[in-house]
């Protein structure tokens, strides 16, 4: 099957309704049974076949009934109101996991367990994300809002570091563990409270991730 070329470099803001460090990190079973989660990329530098996409930013809030791998997803993209249509058409198709190669990345992987794709938004969407800190925050009128900050210690209050490396990751390498906050009311419910989320770089392209 002949892909329309393309690859993205930037960074990533996950938080799903999982404990603190998410068991599906770990080939495990999410800790409620049931996996809700959202997912939002500030874009440095990429390209969708000849479609420029530095400075954008995307996203996906997503839920499954059941663990991931048993599928049954309901998944919608948001896609920055500054892009055009051919920019918003090309976030969505990696959103999609369209133009990947099978079970290379984390988009791909996901699509073969949605089975409700919604209708993508665009929005103003506010990102600002800093790894180091392991902190972040988002927002988008009338869809979501959240914040993660450090894990930090139930005795002292101290701030945690807690780092994972997955070398053969088909998301990230490397990530910084961190708690999040969220509320989303639309068409894919949230609402997370001090619950696991992480923070990382990442460069993907249509043939997985690049280490």
């Amino acid at each position: 099957m002949a892909f329309i070329d393309w690859y993205m470099q930037g960074v990533e803001y996950v938080n799903c309704n999982c404990e603190w460090g998410c068991p599906c990190q770990f080939n495990a079973l999410p800790s409620h049974g049931h996996c809700r989660a959202l997912t939002f990329v500030q874009v440095e530098r990429g390209r969708y076949g000849d479609v420029p996409l530095d400075g954008l930013r995307w996203g996906i809030l997503a839920a499954w009934p059941g663990p991931i791998h048993f599928g049954g997803g309901k998944l919608q993209a948001i896609v920055d109101e500054r892009a055009d249509a051919a920019q918003r058409n090309a976030l969505e198709a990696v959103a999609h996991g369209r133009d990947t190669e099978p079970g290379s990345l984390i988009w791909q992987i996901f699509s073969t367990t949605v089975t409700s794709f919604l209708p993508t938004l665009a929005r103003p969407i506010q990102l600002d994300i800093d790894i180091d800190a392991r902190t972040a925050s988002i927002f988008i009128p009338g869809v979501l809002q959240g914040s993660v900050a450090p894990i930090r210690n139930a005795r002292t209050g101290a701030a945690q570091r807690a780092r994972v490396t997955l070398p053969a990751g088909f998301e990230y390498t490397e990530a910084e563990f961190a708690s999040g906050r969220a509320i989303a009311d639309g068409a894919v419910p949230l609402e997370f409270t001090d619950t696991h989320a992480h923070l990382a770089q990442v460069h993907w392209t249509t043939h997985g991730v690049v280490r």
